[in-house]
Formats: C-alpha cells, sequence, structure tokens
C-alpha cells in the first residue's frame, strides 16, 4: 500500500535542554539514521531535519511535548505528521545492546568503536526501536545497520527553500510534475526513485564525494552503448529492498520469491556490463555487487513459476524439491486414477452397469446404485445412505483408497507450507546481502538517470570547487524549459562571488522573468551538489553550506498572522542563520507592508547581507524598489542588475535577458493590461502616474541637495516628506482659497517640514 518511490519514515526526537538526538527509520526498507543536534540555532536545524525526511510519525520525549511553543511550530510545519508521546523510561542511554545487534556506521560507512560522545543519538536509537518493536509485533531482522551521520555533510535547506525551489512537490498542488524530480526522474526500479529522492533532497558539500558522482554520470553519458544496457536490465529488477523487508519481516508470499528471482536473475548481466567501467564509483558498484545466485537457485529449484497468492493452500513447491511431497503429490494425481479403475473393476465383478464413485465432504467417498440393481449389491458393500432412487454404499478397500487421497492432500498442504517457511528463513539469513545488493543497484539507477536526462536535456557537467564563486553561462531553469520544450528558454549567465559581486540586485517589470531566473541559479547550485549536470552551457559551482529563499507572498491567518508577519519570520531566519558559504534568494522584500516601511526594511536587509562582518552571503535580491539601485555606489560587493525590456509603442516586449545596470520603470499597468484589467482602469492608472510622476521632481532635485550632507549607513526619508507635502499641495483648490486659509495652510506646512 505504500507508494513505491517514496520512502515512509518514522522519527524519534530526544530533547535535551537546547540539544537534540534524532533517529530515521523506514521499516519497509530497514534503513535507519541517527543524528545530533548540538549547534547555535538547534531548533531550526531540527526544522530541517523533519523537512528532509517528512516522516508519517514523530516518536517524542517528555521534555519536548511539554514544549509548547516548540511543538505547535512542528504542528503549524507539518500538518500531516503524527506526534506520538513515548514513555522516558525507553529513552534510555544503554549502547551495548546496540553493538550487539547492529552495525553502526558514520556517513562514510565506516564502522564507529565507540558510542560514549554519541549519546543523544543513542538514546533515541533506543527510544525508536523500542517503539517499533512494541507495535509491529514482528521480527526486524533485516534492520541491522545503523548510519550515525553528521549534519553539516549535507546541505541545509529549510522547509520554505524546499517549498519554493518545489524540489519534489508542488507548492500549490502537492504533486510531482513540475518539479526538480520530475525532471531528473529517468530511474527504472522504485530503490532507485527512492534513492534519487533522497539524493535531491540531501545535496552534498564535500567536494570529493560530488566529483565521484559527475565523474560516475560523465561515463554514462558518453557511453550510450554502456547505459543503453544498463537501464534495459534495470527495467526488469523489482524493489530488492521491500522484498528484503518482507521476508524478514515475514509476510512475503510465494509470489513475491517468484518476483525476487526475476530480479536476482538480472544481477549476473549488469555485474557483467560493469566490469569495464573506469570511474572511481562505477568500479566500486561493481566490486559491491554481490549476484545472489545461491539465492536464484534456491527459489528456482523450489518455487513454481506461477504460484497461488495464499501460503497455505499447496500449489508453491516444484516438484523434484522434496522426496515426501513428490510422493504424496503423486498419490493425489494417480488417486484419481485408482478411483477410475475401482470403479470399472466393480462394475465389472457386481454387473451393476450404472455403478458410479462419488464425493461429499459429509461421507467422503461412496459407490451409488439405483434403485432397480439393489438386489445385485455384494455382502460387502455397506450401506451409508439411503436417496429416492438410489442407495449410497461403501467397501474397505474404498476406505483406504479415501485415506490416502485425502490424507495426501493435507500433508502435502502442511509440507508445503513448512518447506516455504524454511525457505524463506534462509534467504532472511542473508538479508544483508540482499540490501547491500540493493543498495548498488540503486545509486547505479541514479547515475543511469542523471546521465539520460543530461543528454537528454543538453545539460553540461558542472565544475564543483570549494573556491566559493558561482560562475553559470547560459543557465536555464530544468522544470520551465522542459515544459517550454528544446531551445525556447532564454539563457542567462550568472555570475556571484565573496568579494565584489555578494549581492546582485535585480529590478525590472513583473512578469519579465526576475524569480525564474533566481530560482534558476538556486536549481543549478542544488543540481551541481547533487552530483547531477546542469542546464547550463558551463558552470562553475563554488560548494554552498545552505540556500534560503523569501519568495512570493503567503499568509498563515488560522495561526494570526499577516502576509508581512510571515516574510519578517522568514527574513529573520535568514539573517540569523546565514553565512558567508550560503546562498540567498530575496524576491521583494517588505512588499507587503506600506511603502517607505517596505523600502527602509529592504534597504537595510541588503546593507546587512553585503557587510562582510555580519553575513557575506552570496545573494540574489529582486526588488521593485529602484531607490535601492543607489546601493552599488555606496556599498562593495554590491551589482545593479535589470531585465531587459522592449518598448514598443504602448506595447512592451520581454526579452527575458539579464543585463547589467539597474531600471526605474515597473511596466506595472502594461501588466495589469495583459492580465485583462478593464481598459478604463488601466488609462485612469496611467493618468495617475504621470500626476504622481510630476510630483516626483521635487524630491529629485531635493535628494541631490540632501545626498551630499547624508551620513553614511543612513536612509533620509527626508524626501518622502517632500513629496508628501507635495501631494498636499496638489489637492488645494487656488480658486475657493481665502488669504487666511493660505497662512494656515502654510503653517501646516512648515510644522511638517520641521
Amino acid at each position: 500500500m505504500l507508494e513505491e518511490r517514496k520512502n515512509n519514515y518514522i522519527m524519534s526526537i530526544y530533547k535535551a535542554g537546547i540539544y537534540y538526538g534524532i533517529s530515521i527509520c523506514d521499516i519497509s526498507t530497514g534503513e535507519f539514521y541517527s543524528a545530533e543536534i548540538k549547534d547555535n540555532y538547534n531548533f531550526p536545524m531540527l526544522l530541517d531535519e523533519i523537512a528532509r525526511y517528512s516522516p508519517s510519525e514523530l516518536v517524542i520525549n517528555s521534555m519536548l511535548a511539554d514544549c509548547i511553543e516548540e511543538i505547535s511550530k512542528i504542528k503549524e510545519r507539518f500538518e500531516n505528521v503524527y506526534i506520538t508521546k513515548f514513555n522516558d523510561k525507553f529513552f534510555i542511554n544503554e549502547s551495548n545492546n546496540l553493538d550487539l545487534r547492529f552495525t553502526i556506521v558514520d556517513n562514510n560507512g565506516n564502522k564507529i568503536e565507540d558510542l560514549k560522545n554519541r549519546q543523544l543519538s543513542v538514546i533515541s536509537i533506543n527510544a525508536l526501536i523500542e517503539y517499533i518493536e512494541e507495535t509491529q509485533k514482528t521480527n526486524l531482522d533485516h534492520i541491522n545497520k545503523i548510519t550515525i551521520y553528521n549534519i553539516s555533510k549535507y546541505m541545509a535547506l529549510d522547509l520554505n527553500s524546499r517549498k519554493n525551489l518545489e524540489i519534489t512537490e508542488k507548492m500549490r498542488d502537492k504533486s510531482k510534475k513540475g518539479t526538480l524530480l520530475w525532471v531528473l526522474d529517468k530511474t527504472s526500479t522504485s530503490m532507485g526513485g527512492r534513492l534519487l529522492r533522497r539524493w535531491i533532497s540531501d545535496p552534498l558539500i564535500d567536494v570529493l564525494e560530488i566529483n565521484r558522482r559527475l565523474d560516475a554520470v560523465k561515463e554514462l553519458k558518453e557511453n550510450i552503448i554502456l547505459r543503453g544496457d544498463i537501464i534495459d536490465n534495470l527495467k526488469k529488477v523489482y524493489d530488492i529492498e521491500r522484498l528484503a523487508g518482507k521476508m524478514a519481516y515475514g509476510n512475503a508470499n510465494a509470489r513475491d520469491m517468484v518476483t525476487l528471482k526475476s530480479s536476482l536473475k538480472k544481477l549476473p548481466e549488469v555485474k557483467s556490463i560493469l566490469s569495464n567501467c573506469k570511474c572511481k564509483l562505477l568500479k566500486k558498484l561493481y566490486s559491491n555487487l554481490d549476484e545472489l545466485q545461491d539465492i536464484y537457485e534456491l527459489i528456482e529449484k523450489a518455487i513454481v513459476d506461477d504460484p497461488p497468492m495464499t501460503i497455505k493452500e499447496g500449489g508453491i513447491i516444484k516438484l523434484g524439491y522434496d522426496d515426501e511431497i513428490d510422493k504424496l503429490k503423486t498419490a493425489q494425481i494417480e488417486g484419481k486414477n485408482w478411483l477410475v479403475q475401482l470403479e470399472a473393476d466393480e462394475k465389472e465383478k457386481t454387473g451393476i452397469k450404472n455403478l458410479k464413485v462419488g464425493f461429499n465432504k459429509v461421507f467422503g467417498y461412496y459407490l451409488e446404485v439405483t434403485k432397480s440393481y439393489l438386489n445385485q449389491v455384494p455382502d460387502r458393500f455397506i450401506r451409508k445412505q439411503t436417496l429416492t432412487n438410489a442407495e449410497r454404499y461403501i467397501t474397505e478397500e474404498l476406505k483406504n483408497l479415501e485415506n490416502q487421497i485425502l490424507g495426501s492432500e493435507e500433508k502435502v498442504m502442511n509440507l508445503e507450507y513448512n518447506a516455504f517457511i524454511n525457505i524463506r528463513d534462509e534467504i532472511s539469513k542473508n538479508i544483508t546481502r540482499l540490501q547491500t545488493t540493493s543498495e548498488v543497484i540503486s545509486i547505479l539507477d541514479v547515475i543511469a538517470s542523471f546521465a539520460k536526462v543530461a543528454e537528454d536535456m543538453n545539460y553540461c557537467k558542472p565544475e564543483v570547487n570549494s573556491m566559493g564563486a558561482i560562475d553559470i553561462k547560459g543557465g536555464r531553469h530544468p522544470v520551465i524549459e522542459k515544459i517550454l520544450g528544446e531551445g525556447s528558454f532564454v539563457e542567462n549567465d550568472t555570475y556571484l562571488n565573496k568579494e565584489e559581486n555578494r549581492l546582485a540586485i535585480i529590478t525590472g517589470p513583473n512578469m519579465a522573468g526576475k524569480s525564474t531566473y533566481m530560482r534558476q541559479v538556486a536549481l543549478i547550485t542544488l543540481m551541481a551538489q547533487c552530483g547531477s549536470f546542469v542546464p547550463a552551457t558551463e558552470a562553475k559551482i563554488g560548494v554552498v553550506d545552505k540556500i534560503f529563499t523569501r519568495v512570493g507572498a503567503s499568509d498563515d491567518l488560522s495561526m494570526g498572522q499577516s502576509t508581512f508577519m510571515v516574510e519578517m519570520m522568514e527574513v529573520a531566519t535568514i539573517l540569523k542563520e546565514a553565512t558567508s558559504n550560503s546562498l540567498v534568494i530575496l524576491d521583494e522584500i517588505g512588499r507587503g507592508t506600506s511603502t517607505y516601511d517596505g523600502l527602509s526594511i529592504a534597504w537595510a536587509v541588503a546593507e546587512y547581507i553585503a557587510d562582510k562582518e555580519k553575513c557575506g552571503a552570496k545573494t540574489l535580491f529582486a526588488t521593485h524598489y529602484h531607490e535601492l539601485t543607489e546601493l552599488e555606489n555606496k556599498l562593495d560587493g554590491i551589482k545593479n542588475y535589470s531585465i531587459a525590456v522592449k518598448e514598443k509603442g504602448e506595447d512592451i516586449i520581454f526579452l527575458r535577458k539579464i543585463i547589467t545596470g539597474g531600471t526605474d520603470e515597473s511596466y506595472g499597468i502594461h501588466v495589469a493590461r495583459l492580465a485583462g484589467v478593464p481598459k478604463d482602469v488601466t488609462q485612469k492608472a496611467n493618468e495617475i502616474l504621470r500626476s504622481l510622476e510630476r510630483k516626483n521632481i521635487l524630491t529629485g532635485k531635493q535628494q541631490e541637495k540632501q545626498s551630499k550632507r547624508q551620513v553614511e549607513g543612513q536612509f533620509d526619508l527626508y524626501n518622502y516628506k517632500l513629496a508628501e507635502i507635495a501631494h498636499e499641495i496638489d489637492k488645494i483648490n487656488l480658486n475657493e482659497l481665502t488669504p487666511i486659509d493660505a497662512l494656515n495652510t502654510l503653517v501646516k506646512i512648515k510644522e511638517k517640514i520641521k
């Protein structure tokens, strides 16, 4: 009943003061992960980890359950998660039992010998195992390896970034179509589909590991025959990972075994194909791939090719596997022949021509004779039942045959069931081998998927390093490009670094493509760090530790939060957590409040992020506040860009091209016209716009004088006061104004200026 290409996780959280231990398990596949959160911003990091795994259920201790603020934030962000408060007595710091039962490894698969420094992890692991055993009431041998990972090994993506970038599901309808996963998922197996989702959710920050993946993708992209052979064989491999879980769980039937057999049949061919690969990752997959032919041969020898759904009604075991089952099956087949022979013999002996052998559940087998032949019935016939026009008899010989036939049916069912259970147990003993093989197949599947997408969509291999610069030539948005079709998307370049190009302020009209451009930079960076080729002609990606996005307006009225409040909370998170190695996408900061407030906040946020001492993150900042373009001349590291637009009479054409330099045109009324706003409204809007622009002339002249004495780093709001006064003067009807009214108005204006 589970979704094939998606994991179904349960997570335990142990809160100890300001620190957390977390453990995550997918019971259907046997995957088990654990981590400790001991940093400066622990609760936001916990929310990021919940977002990473998207568990169906959380098992928590009382300290977290009692923390109302934290629990309400978890419920608010993850509406569908079920939260269970588990008894604190099961959150225990006992590692001896873990060492005996599990192989405990780190991020790189190296065994962890000492768990003394990982107490938070140990406690959360113990609680989760106890909870799973208490609820499942069955064997959990397939959960045999626990990976205690370091959170800093992966890029941090908070819930907002995952939503805004639409990595695995659309914001609007939660569907897969139109997401990054939709573009990259050309996997052939369910296991590969799940791993691809994990890789996209957990981009790496280890340059060596990223380049290992990229080299493997390159080899499969360039060698079309090799890639085609791999994909053809993987299409016939089923979900070994979940089948192994079902074997250990004890709920696999004979059809599951046949499915497993047909998957294992392909492994020798896959291993043979990989034998000539040159890159490190593919060579490692070749050496780790266990062909499991002993298990294949066991199932091939024992289980029939088309078994029934149930395992208690027989018809599962092949002839030749077990002597006793063979004998009984022969008895079953020959029993019918014996009955036909018995009927013929009795007819001959007695002379009763219409004598026949019958069967019912009450009496078993019987001989039926019609009333007209009763005088020919011999004494050895024992009467069992009288009917209207016939009598039913049994004989000693018939009774013996009945015992053999019916006894063999029941016995063969029991023997087949026991034989099947033994075979299943034998396979369960090899669960670790099955899991290792499923991991190899999954990785190979994802690499092949990346290579196929790179070939089909003309992606390039990114050069990933730790230099801190993002240099993209001819970048494209992967999702929109796929929807539009090849050649329709306008390519754009991007250059961000830690020095002179830290913050790009992007101005330009609505609908011109600012949001698309910024998201494509984030997605290209994320794809490169997953190990995928990217939609560009050339890309050099300096690894980023976190991607933050503040995109679009959304309110949460049920939580009593306005659009602007949500916006400011998201900005606050970014300013607290972003580092000089982060990538920040800010779209329209400050638009949820009045113009002057919004502009002031946007200006201050831009200044803070640009400051190397305070933040210094690589940032793309789209805004309609054209005043922000002045920052390029005032602060280091800020550059102005805009979206090119071509005017044609009263119409405009969006060229979708990013060019250097700011713009002071919004074209909002043109966009309103495009959206179908009535002509009367857009004409009136144009009149009001021209009127407001006339008043701004005064503001512009004052600004020139004022800028000379403006204190650096402070934002001068005096100009906006003058604009307000100009607006009031414009409202005065001079024909109706008396001298005393004029004097009073002048006094008011003088007071405002003060």
